[in-house]
């Protein structure tokens, strides 16, 4: 039978700790290959200066959502003028640069929860990110549909033996062309049959339909400044950076201070506004970065407190370290003894204060009790009054009934001897 509990016992613990090594990887688990392929596939053939602003907007996708509200209110604005006209905007940088590329925003707005996916995918793995899209780039090229045209210029480089770089530039840096294709044709036969990638039917902004075969591109959007991000290719290295002097040229309201060529990029947490980080990595990098984690403990009053008992210690001149020093050996044992004291005295008082609360409480009882009783008794003894009161009255009237009746009833006697007497002499 023990050897049975036993058995039991192990078995029960290992399915416990199954499941908690799947919740544990539930957590970190971020996305398979078959989902980045699918949702990298929309934007891959993108420009890489483009490309690069999507991936960093989409970190933040409640700026985005009120981005593409704003560019439906005000569909004539585009390029660097667009942007300036949001400069006041709370919104992060890159997401104000994208309101110069009405249909960008247009293609995002379509698919919230895609623009989240993608931002998710490029903060727990930028690296990971960015070589899907060279792989899907280079399916593309394989399947003869990603060519230098006079919109853009692609360049292939080979750093490796073992590694292709694939690079996608507008023909004209002032001229952003966005490319427009159906991912299920560009790049050959799709993979994944479980995972197939959206398509964008860009209607208007110079496209007369859908986009068949090959890629298609709409009207171009003159810029100057409005992007500032660039793709820093290669194996262990896939990053985004940041142009400063252009950066600087368009955000006149949040200036990169101290820098000039090319700077990583930092996603700002603070930018967030609340939207929840996919994975438990993620969240262990960025959560605690936020400025709202130190509002929530000023919330809770902790720092607060703790300024204010620094306070106190300081205009006491009293240390810390030495006031532990003092608690050590017999000073701290008279000490302990006289607070330990001082709590028994307090204790004591508050029993007694107890009793006498109680005692005070009964006294109150009783003496309501005995004005209810006498209240009772009062009560009682006026109704018996009033109706002893009430009986000798009825008696008296009925005695004077009685003695009425016993005159009404001589004077009808005498009346009738008169009337014998009367009637007497008529018969004589």
């Amino acid at each position: 039978m023990r050897k049975l509990l036993a058995l039991s016992g192990n078995v029960l613990f290992a399915v416990m700790l199954c499941l908690s090594l799947g919740t544990a990887q539930a957590e970190d688990a971020t996305f398979s290959e078959a989902e980045l392929d699918q949702m990298m596939a929309p934007i891959a053939l993108y420009p890489d200066s483009l490309l690069a602003q999507i991936l960093m907007a989409s970190t933040y996708p409640a700026d985005v959502a009120e981005a593409v509200q704003w560019s439906k209110d005000n569909p004539d604005q585009d390029g660097d003028a667009a942007v300036k006209a949001v400069e006041d905007k709370s919104w992060d940088p890159s997401v104000m640069s994208l309101v110069a590329f009405p249909q960008v925003l247009t293609m995002m707005g379509e698919q919230p929860d895609w623009v989240q996916n993608v931002g998710d995918a490029f903060l727990a793995d930028s690296e990971g990110a960015m070589d899907t899209v060279q792989k899907l780039r280079l399916k593309a090229k394989d399947e003869g549909n990603l060519e230098t045209t006079e919109q853009q210029t692609v360049t292939v480089e080979q750093p490796a033996a073992t590694e292709t770089i694939i690079v996608i530039e507008p023909a004209d840096p002032q001229i952003i062309y966005v490319p427009s294709y159906n991912p299920t044709v560009i790049y050959g036969t799709w993979w994944w049959p479980h995972y197939t990638p959206w398509y964008y039917r860009p209607y208007g902004y110079g496209f007369g339909g859908a986009v068949v075969r090959g890629i298609g591109f709409g009207i171009g959007i003159g810029i100057t400044n409005a992007l500032w991000g660039g793709c820093h290719w290669g194996r262990g290295r896939g990053s985004v950076n940041i142009n400063v002097n252009r950066y600087n040229n368009i955000n006149v309201n949040n200036r990169i201070s101290g820098g000039k060529g090319n700077n990583n990029w930092k996603h700002n947490s603070n930018n967030r506004r609340g939207v929840p980080y996919k994975d438990q990595k993620t969240r262990n990098q960025f959560d605690n970065k936020r400025g709202g984690a130190d509002n929530r403990q000023d919330f809770r009053g902790r720092d607060a407190q703790r300024d204010q008992a620094r306070n106190t210690l300081d205009k006491r001149a009293v240390s810390p370290s030495e006031g532990r020093k003092e608690l050590k050996g017999s000073g701290g044992d008279k000490a302990r003894s006289s607070v330990n004291k001082a709590n028994r005295e307090v204790a004591q008082g508050n029993r007694t204060a107890g009793n006498k609360t109680r005692d005070a409480s009964n006294k109150t009882r009783n003496t309501g009790n005995k004005t209810r009783d006498t209240s009772s008794n009062r009560t009682r003894n006026t109704s018996s009054n009033r109706t002893q009161s009430h009986s000798r009255n009825n008696a008296f009237k009925s005695s004077g009934n009685a003695q009425r009746s016993h005159q009404s009833a001589s004077r009808g006697h005498s009346s009738n001897r008169s009337m014998s007497r009367s009637g007497g002499g008529r018969r004589r």
